[in-house]
C-alpha cells in the first residue's frame, strides 16, 4: 500500500491552509484514508514550480501513492501546467483525488482516461485560444497603425552605463578600450566597444 501526500497551498498571507487542511481530514476521515503528510505553504501560484514545491512533490511521490488536493488550481497557475502535472502522475501510476471538482484519477480506470484525454485536449484548445488571441491583438494594433516592437534607434540600458563618465575619462587619457575593460574589470572589451560606438561616447579631457 503507497503512501499519501495531502497538498496545500494559499496564494496570499490573507489566506491560509487550515481551511484546506480540515476538508481534506474530513475526507480521508469518511474514506478511511490515512494522510501521510501534508506539504503546505502559502504563496503565489505565479512562482516557479519549485518555490511552489511542485518538483518535491513529484519527487516525494512513487507508484500507488495517492496525492490529494482540494482543487485543480492548487496544482499550477494554468490549465496547462495542471493538465501536464496531472498526466505526469497518473502515467507514473500515481492516483490523484481533486476534492472540489471531485474527480478520482486512476491510469487503469476507463473513467481516468476519459478524463486524461479530456484534459489534453482542454490544454490543446487553451494553448490554441492564446496564440490565436495574441495574433488578433497584434494583427490589430497594426491595422490602427501601431508600430510594433521596440522603435527603432532605441537605446537599452547597458550594464556599463554605471561607468559611462569613467569610460569617457579614460579615453580621455588616450586608453584603449581593451585597457579601459581591464581596468573597470569588464572580460569582454569586444562588449563594450560595441556599446563605446553605439553611444557615440567621445573622450573627456581632463582639465587642466
Amino acid at each position: 500500500m503507497g503512501k499519501t501526500l495531502a497538498y496545500l497551498r494559499a496564494s496570499t498571507d490573507k489566506q491560509d491552509t487550515n481551511n484546506q487542511k480540515l476538508e481534506i481530514l474530513e475526507y480521508a476521515r469518511k474514506q478511511d484514508i490515512k494522510i501521510d503528510d501534508f506539504i503546505e505553504l502559502t504563496i503565489s501560484s505565479r512562482k516557479s514550480p519549485k518555490q511552489r514545491r511542485i518538483e518535491e512533490l513529484s519527487h516525494r511521490l512513487d507508484p500507488s501513492d495517492t496525492l490529494i488536493v482540494t482543487e485543480l488550481s492548487r496544482l499550477g497557475r494554468s490549465t496547462a501546467e495542471v493538465i501536464a502535472l496531472v498526466n505526469a502522475l497518473v502515467e507514473k501510476s500515481i492516483r490523484v483525488i481533486i476534492l472540489k471538482q471531485n474527480l478520482d484519477i486512476r491510469q487503469h480506470d476507463m473513467n481516468s482516461k476519459i478524463i486524461i484525454t479530456l484534459f489534453s485536449l482542454f490544454g490543446e484548445l487553451e494553448r490554441d485560444l492564446v496564440s490565436s488571441r495574441t495574433k488578433e491583438a497584434l494583427s490589430a494594433k497594426k491595422a490602427q497603425g501601431q508600430i510594433l516592437g521596440k522603435p527603432r534607434g532605441t537605446i537599452q540600458k547597458s550594464k556599463f552605463d554605471a561607468h559611462q563618465e569613467k569610460i569617457k575619462e579614460l579615453l580621455g587619457i588616450g586608453l584603449s578600450v581593451r585597457k579601459i575593460a581591464r581596468v573597470l574589470g569588464y572580460s569582454s572589451h569586444i562588449a563594450l566597444n560595441a556599446y563605446i560606438n553605439k553611444r557615440q561616447i567621445k573622450g573627456e579631457k581632463m582639465g587642466t
